[in-house]
């Protein structure tokens, strides 16, 4: 028996494939990024397994880990910017993901100092902090990534409500204390080229906001 197709179910059809391909690209692409963001531990293992870690391989993997961890909090910044100037509203569902490997490497930059390099030595900890503030500021910006990082599934997003937005503004704090955090640890060593690098990128991340946020009070002014 020969079956006609109508124009509805035609028309629907073209959607329905869309409907499909999109997630599904989608998907590919939170796998590739997922699978990406473990190439600074992969490459930390295999300088360990193949002896390239270096005279200090601790410093290495302290450097290492408190870079990594600077990129992703810059890159999670950066999805909304990104997201308003492409109009790419797909780019939402890598923020939460990249915000927490950004966690993720602050915790084994964290771990990797009161670990392998104090062995848990408070009283090592407390004098390195009266000596170096860098390391107080550092401590203060992953101090905060903690609850943003255990705030960051979809039933706590529903259960804060709107206070789920307001704690996690506490990511600009953080940007600017991870800049701090470098910026000086970098100075004694007389070395700020990539400081300031991260710092104007930093700066233009922030400041974006900072001038969408005024000029959305002005508009509100305008209108009243």
């Amino acid at each position: 028996m020969e079956t006609t197709t109508t124009p509805a179910r035609t028309a629907r059809r073209p959607q329905a494939a869309a409907a499909t391909t999109g997630p599904r690209w989608q998907r590919w692409a939170k796998v590739a990024v997922f699978v990406a963001a473990w190439y600074p531990l992969a490459r930390i293992v295999f300088f360990g397994v193949t002896d390239r870690l270096g005279a200090n391989p601790i410093e290495f993997i302290t450097r290492s880990t408190g870079l990594w961890t600077l990129v992703f909090l810059c890159i999670t910044l950066a999805v909304t910017p990104l997201r308003r100037l492409t109009g790419w509203n797909a780019l939402l569902r890598f923020r939460r993901m990249l915000g927490l490997y950004a966690f993720f490497y602050a915790a084994l930059h964290f771990t990797t100092y009161i670990w392998f390099d104090k062995w848990f030595d408070v009283a090592a900890m407390l004098k390195d902090v009266g000596k170096r503030p860098f390391i107080t500021v550092g401590f203060a910006a992953f101090v905060l990534l903690v609850p943003l990082a255990a705030t960051s599934t979809k039933a706590m997003v529903r259960k804060l409500g709107r206070r789920w937005q307001s704690l996690h503004r506490l990511i600009y704090a953080i940007g600017v204390l991870a800049i701090l955090h470098f910026w000086w640890m970098k100075a004694g060593k007389h070395d700020l080229v990539l400081p300031k690098i991260y710092g104007a990128i930093m700066l233009a991340l922030l400041g974006w906001r900072l001038a969408v946020w005024l000029m959305a009070r002005i508009k509100a002014r305008q209108a009243s």
